[in-house]
């Protein structure tokens, strides 16, 4: 795969990857055996806002970091089984009374303040979700209970449990939604990979390592939040290890994780609008002995494109919690904004502001063999005419069906009684001698071509096919309708 910035992010994966600066310009080496590829990157107009590392085998030089740093990039390093293992950010001075403030949110009430918005934000994007894309109206009816109990409760206990209870029935919305898949896949998948499943791994008891392909698609979407999150964090002089409802727990940034929960259920919103549109190739992924899916290393790279919507999604997350732990006396003074740059911005998090303008998707694949399509369609040129014959083979067995039932007989016999009473009433010698088969086939059809359809069926009362036929000359009607048809065609 070539290495090319695709909205700013370059990722590398494969073994003994390299990130290393020669003549001032940055050179990514990435590959696997003699398939190599390099790429050097000048220090004006590379476009770069992030290189993604999946795996550990290669390195990065210390003037690489550097480099980044210098270009105002970030270093990020991912697992495919959805662990952030490094991030590194530009470097930016902090401020000592901010942190302060963040270490004792606790025992000020602000920390208090901070769960709660974070929180209600996080329900509020659940329920959306589950009316709009699960269109799920009694779960988004439980969150939407459980969201406007929050702002009274005053324990963060408390605020934890309704958060699981409103997840509860929010994970059970999803966990029989069905996967798409090419029907030239379906012979060799695991039955649980047809459907998305429960959230928690039987493997870990927990959403790490997922044992289906969805699963394994949302961890890994989560990684790359979570690698925007902390560089976020970061960026407005936060400390990432001190959280506010996320406990403390060695090696995990819970501050990352709090910053997280609003923005998940619009990576969820992602991941349901992509399923339910394109189907998932079953070369994507790879079941290891243990039952974890994983992501090919391929298939990684598109989803750490994604990177820009999560970046701009959490922006405004990050500066709030900042702005509320920023106290100072002079109210003349306003906080950085570095990332929405945007000092008047208010914390409204719609999701215009957040959706994927520019999603990044693989190319649209057929249902059937799973080969690229088109935009747009579901099929490719080699299977779209045997779906095709198909269908109009099930819609000729409907049309069958629909023609030998009650209502159907029913229509037939009163048209058959109506057709024979009109014949018992004709009488043939009303019919002008001069009005026989040779004039009507010589006087009378021609004239019939400038005649619309409808008003042949409103004339003679027959159904459209019908009066179609007479216009085109291919059915001779009765005689008892010549003289209708003689006086409708006569010229004016």
């Amino acid at each position: 795969m070539e290495i090319k910035p695709h909205y700013g992010v370059v990722t590398l994966f494969g073994y003994g990857s390299k990130i290393y600066v020669e003549r001032g310009h940055l050179v990514l080496e990435d590959g696997i055996g003699a398939v190599r590829d390099k790429k050097r990157f000048p220090r004006v107009g590379h476009k770069l806002k992030r290189i993604v590392v999946i795996g550990s085998d290669g390195f990065v030089s210390f003037a690489a970091l550097r480099w980044l740093a210098d270009q105002n990039a970030a270093f990020v390093m991912l697992n495919r089984n959805g662990t952030v293992l490094a991030t590194c950010g530009p470097v930016r001075s902090s401020d000592a009374h901010l942190r302060r403030a963040q270490a004792l949110a606790d025992y000020s009430g602000v920390g208090l303040q901070i769960t709660h918005e974070l929180i209600s934000e996080k329900l509020a994007n659940q329920e959306l979700v589950a009316r709009e894309k699960l269109l799920n109206n009694d779960v988004a009816n439980q969150i939407a209970k459980c969201r406007i109990s929050v702002p009274a409760i005053s324990q963060k206990k408390e605020l934890l449990a309704v958060e699981a209870k409103a997840a509860s029935a929010y994970w059970g919305a999803w966990k029989n939604i069905c996967i798409q898949l090419p029907k030239s896949d379906l012979r060799r998948i695991p039955e649980h990979w047809k459907t998305f499943g429960a959230r928690i791994s039987p493997i870990t008891g927990s959403p790490r390592l997922a044992v289906n392909p969805a699963n394994a698609i949302l961890n890994y979407l989560y990684a790359v939040l979570e690698s925007e999150t902390r560089l976020a964090a970061a960026a407005v002089g936060l400390d990432v290890g001190l959280g506010f409802f996320h406990s403390d727990t060695t090696n995990r940034d819970s501050l990352a994780c709090d910053l997280m929960e609003p923005v998940r259920p619009k990576v969820d919103a992602f991941l349901f609008d992509w399923i339910s549109k394109e189907p998932l190739k079953r070369e994507w992924f790879f079941e290891k002995r243990d039952g974890n899916c994983r992501l090919v290393g391929s298939f990684a790279v598109k989803l750490s494109e994604t990177a820009s919507i999560w970046r701009n999604a959490v922006a405004p997350y990050a500066e709030r919690i900042a702005r509320i732990l920023w106290t100072r006396k002079s109210s003349s003074f306003s906080m950085p904004t570095p990332l929405t740059r945007n000092n008047k911005r208010k914390y409204i998090c719609d999701t215009s502001e957040t959706s994927a303008k520019r999603i990044v998707r693989v190319s649209a694949l057929c249902l059937i063999c799973g080969e690229a399509t088109t935009p747009g369609s579901r099929y490719c040129l080699s299977c779209a005419p045997a779906v095709s014959k198909a269908n109009l083979i099930e819609v000729a067995k409907l049309g069958r069906i629909a023609t030998v039932n009650a209502r159907a007989q029913a229509l037939r016999s009163a048209t058959q009684r109506r057709q024979a009473a009109a014949l018992k009433a004709w009488n043939p010698s009303n019919k002008p001698k001069w009005l026989d088969e040779q004039f009507y086939r010589e006087k009378i059809i021609p004239r019939l071509k400038t005649i619309a359809v409808p008003k042949i069926v409103s004339i003679l009362s027959v159904s459209e096919p019908y009066a179609t036929n007479i216009r085109a000359g291919r059915t001779i009607p009765h005689p008892r309708h010549w003289l209708a048809l003689a006086n409708l065609a006569q010229p004016k």
